[in-house]
């Protein structure tokens, strides 16, 4: 396969030092004629790379696989996972990394073609990808980001002049993917699965070198699991503080960077339900709002089972030491949570009625329908809490006890607003807003309305947000229904 001139290509290959149980070496498939739909050149420069010869023409391979970057090594990664909460063997099954590229200032991140052709996990899928779903991750992710929250990001999307077929035909798609690494609970279960202790060894050793440096060489690996527990506790409440639903928390799709990872049945809550779910698959709600610090800590414990065996060699104790860490998750995830509340609404001391205030708005929230996104931004502007629905008895009251708990803040009225116009978005990725985006773009070949919207959502915290992005869906839409878009 032709290798193109650098662009500045930096990749290296340390997950490709792991025992060949966590993949296999797998070429791209080339395509009909692949087209560059969307570059994401800022990210592309903060990588290393120059946006001018990515985005030339004759590069348009580079973002399908008919090209690849000096010295990329393309594999497909291995991985079992939790669906659903059924045990499966996984793997990439539509996608290959080709390395890992080291930014000028000496970060790693892994560069992934997600819809790049069959490999040897595919178990029987055609290993392609729609446009549609390529660009809903490229738009989420980059609006992820810009809210300040942990997630993969996206390079670009190529097109590739073949259809795909689902139950429609569907033009088809490549994501380029940017991750912190894409080991997860699942690539733990893998090794476990197959019984292999140094293998499963070698790989928290990496995930420890990897992500959590600070852990020194010889610590207990107890000490990785409890560094894990934090940031998946941390992740968990800012999807929360956004009234974002991830929809498919399998431990496949629990990254153990830190970071969100797969946007498949995504979405924003727009009246505030904890109990709100948007998976067209997801009947039971298992991944609905209120369940994902839940389901989170589900996962850690299928991530504690695989670690068994690297904590202590009796396993009774190692079981222990594991109940005892993943004891403390919903601690830790109510300490980041109450945090990110206390700030959406104006505070940064703490007070032992904060939680109460808080879930008091909530539950009014909740009676009242009211959006998510917009109440919370309207807490910072008088004239937005003259309108509907804010005139309401409750909400009076409620406000009554707000401004009192404000007063004793050691902050200025007008600190606490900028606090909270700096944590509540007035711009959130709205549902109805990302379909007409993907529909233009998919059914008509016009990403000119996506452009537009991933344009304001690049500023989410904006004071002039553009008016036609901030409203919810019109109360006579149908409810809104996610698809997994494999």
């Amino acid at each position: 396969m032709p290798t193109p001139t650098s662009a500045g290509w930096n990749l290296d290959h340390s997950y490709s030092h792991l025992p060949e149980l966590f993949f296999q070496s797998t070429l791209p498939v080339p395509v009909r004629t692949p087209r560059l739909a969307i570059l994401n050149a800022p990210l592309a420069a903060e990588l290393g790379l120059d946006p001018e010869i990515l985005s030339l023409p004759q590069r348009a391979g580079l973002f399908t696989g008919n090209l690849l970057p000096e010295n990329a090594r393309p594999i497909a990664q291995a991985y079992a996972g939790h669906q659903f909460g059924h045990f499966t063997g996984l793997g990439d099954g539509r996608a290959i990394l080709l390395g890992e590229q080291i930014t000028p200032d000496g970060r790693r991140f892994d560069i992934q073609l997600k819809g790049s052709g069959r490999t040897p996990y595919s178990r029987g899928g055609d290993g392609r990808a729609a446009l549609g779903p390529m660009l809903r991750e490229y738009l989420i992710s980059e609006a992820m980001h810009a809210l300040g929250i942990p997630t993969t990001r996206s390079l670009a999307v190529a097109t590739t002049g073949e259809p795909v077929f689902r139950q429609d035909e569907l033009p088809g798609a490549v994501l380029t993917r940017v991750a912190a690494s894409h080991i997860r609970v699942g690539t733990f279960q893998w090794a476990a699965a197959h019984r292999d202790t140094p293998a499963l060894a070698a790989l928290a050793h990496h995930t420890r070198h990897r992500h959590h440096p600070e852990i020194p060489d010889g610590a207990p690996f107890i000490d990785l699991f409890r560094a894990i527990i934090d940031r998946q506790a941390a992740l968990i409440a800012k999807w929360l503080h956004v009234g974002f639903i991830h929809g498919v928390m399998n431990t496949d799709n629990t990254a153990l960077s830190g970071e969100t990872i797969d946007y498949g049945p995504c979405a924003f809550i727009d009246a505030y339900d904890p109990k709100t779910v948007f998976s067209s698959i997801d009947t039971a709600g298992r991944y609905a709002y209120d369940r994902q610090a839940p389901i989170a800590r589900w996962n850690l414990a299928r991530l504690a089972e695989t670690l068994l065996p690297l904590i202590d060699s009796d396993e009774k104790q190692a079981a222990a030491l594991a109940n005892e860490a993943l004891g403390q998750f919903q601690e830790i995830f109510h300490h980041h949570w109450l945090t990110g509340m206390r700030a959406k609404i104006g505070l940064l001391s703490a007070e032992d009625n904060d939680d109460a205030l808080i879930q008091s708005l909530l539950d009014w929230m909740q009676r009242s329908q009211a959006d998510f996104t917009n109440t919370f931004r309207a807490l910072s502007s008088e004239s937005a809490l003259a309108t509907p629905p804010f005139p309401d008895p409750d909400f009076t009251a409620w406000h009554a006890l707000w401004i009192a708990r404000l007063s004793r803040e050691p902050k200025s009225a007008a600190e606490a607003t900028a606090l909270m116009r700096a944590e509540n978005p007035a711009l959130i990725p709205r549902n109805h807003k990302v379909e007409e985006a993907l529909t233009a773009a998919s059914d008509h070949g016009d990403l000119a309305p996506f452009q537009r919207l991933l344009t304001a959502l690049a500023h989410p915290f904006t004071a002039d947000p553009p008016g036609d992005l901030t409203h919810p869906a019109p109360p006579e839409a149908p409810p809104y229904r996610t698809f997994c878009g494999t």
